[in-house]
């Protein structure tokens, strides 16, 4: 090969072009005619364009061996070791090259860059100074300063103390009774009772939860949500706005002296029926001392409730039990749920268009239901035995209703 033609070679490899496989022979064969390592180097350079990072690795090894003082074989090393992902293996050689010839600057920018990866940026600007000190005109050293300077970031924020739940009870608790609202634990609700006579049911669980996601601190998050509770200090007496957030719900027997004063009628299996006002973060009960200055009556309510309801059926999704948990399944094993999540799903079993849904998916039969969660209901065919064996061994929340049912022709009976 002329002298022209292995310049041109040279210049390719250079610029980090790959050789054809012709262009990458003869290459070879010029090197291997050529004493000293310069185009056996070249080869590995050529090789590492190419992506054959393993094969130039063993002849820079050998380089290495034949060439220990040669600082761009330990360059060309620490190359084909970055190509392989192994920093550790690169800096070492790159320090070895430096021992070689101090200050060396190819050797101190890829330094710089390793240390940049790693976050060191203190190292890395030592490294770039002493590249700059040496040729101040050095372009890639000055990318390198300019990269440096845009990541500098102001020292992470100090991290917000998190209080735990029972501090944010206690919190929440004092504040409203130093804002004269009258409220008090239940179970793991506060019941709060409005200058109207309503009765709101908050979900402690709900609250702590939104507040361990959030940005403030536990004095601000409490301060926002007094001010929202006395905030709901009554109901609308326009019986228009009030009927439009009528629902019902279905409690356990006895759930009167936790709602006390509100509104309820007895439902089917021994359940009640209450009314609340929708409201997605509090549970209203519908005082029954309002229904004289809204004009409205027991009956006039249920009507109402049980009407909006129905206009709004949830979706029905096979789940699956795994380890004492509901969780969605790709395909039907056994049980359904009915999974509005808004709190209204046992009293959907109810109404017309849930039977529908229901009966679409189960067919015209007896129905086994769980209600032990008020986020949805659980339902499987009364004639499958290892699903209502299922059921029958799952547990139920505190808020829950106990026990399993028997759905069939929209009739709701103990099991």
């Amino acid at each position: 090969m002329d002298s022209t033609s292995l310049e041109h070679l040279r210049r390719k490899v250079e610029a980090g072009e790959p050789l054809s496989d012709a262009e990458l022979e003869a290459l070879r064969t010029a090197a291997g005619n050529t004493p000293g390592p310069a185009l056996r180097l070249t080869v590995a350079h050529a090789l590492v364009n190419a992506g054959a990072e393993r094969e130039a690795l063993r002849l820079l090894e050998s380089l290495r061996r034949d060439f220990a003082q040669d600082v761009q074989v330990r360059l060309g090393l620490a190359r084909a070791l970055l190509g392989l992902e192994r920093p550790g293996d690169a800096e070492a050689v790159l320090r070895e090259a430096l021992v070689l010839n101090p200050g060396d600057p190819e050797a101190l920018k890829v330094l710089a860059v390793l240390a940049l990866r790693r976050g060191e940026h203190g190292r890395a600007r030592a490294y770039v100074a002493d590249v700059l000190e040496r040729d101040p005109f050095d372009q890639e050293a000055r990318l390198l300063q300019a990269e440096l300077e845009a990541v500098e970031l102001p020292p992470p924020p100090t991290p917000r103390l998190q209080a735990l739940r029972p501090e944010l009870t206690a919190a929440l608790l004092a504040a409203l009774h130093r804002a004269g609202v009258a409220c008090r634990r239940q179970g793991k609700d506060l019941l709060v009772k409005l200058a109207s006579g309503e009765v709101g049911r908050v979900d402690v669980a709900s609250l702590y939860a939104a507040y361990r996601d959030g940005t403030q601190d536990l004095a601000t998050y409490v301060e926002g949500m007094v001010a929202r509770l006395k905030g709901l200090s009554g109901l609308a007496v326009d019986a228009r706005s009030l009927e439009a957030r009528l629902r019902p719900v279905l409690r356990p027997g006895g759930f009167e002296t936790q709602a006390t004063g509100a509104l309820h009628r007895v439902g089917p299996a021994g359940l009640e029926v209450f009314y609340v006002l929708e409201d997605p973060e509090f549970v209203h009960y519908l005082p029954e001392a309002s229904l004289g200055p809204a004009g409205l009556s027991g009956e006039v309510v249920d009507a109402v409730a049980w009407r909006n309801l129905e206009a709004h059926p949830a979706p029905v999704r096979p789940v699956a039990l795994d380890e004492g948990q509901v969780v969605l399944a790709e395909t039907f094993r056994g049980l359904w749920a009915v999974a509005g999540g808004d709190g209204y799903d046992a009293a959907r079993l109810l109404t017309a268009e849930q039977r529908r849904r229901l009966v679409l998916h189960a067919g015209e039969v007896p129905l086994r239901v769980h209600l032990g969660w008020r986020e949805f209901a659980l339902v499987c065919r009364e004639s499958d035995a290892p699903a209502c064996e299922s059921l029958a061994r799952l547990g139920s929340a505190p808020d829950g209703i106990p026990g399993l049912f028997r759905l069939d022709v929209g009739t709701l009976t103990s099991s």
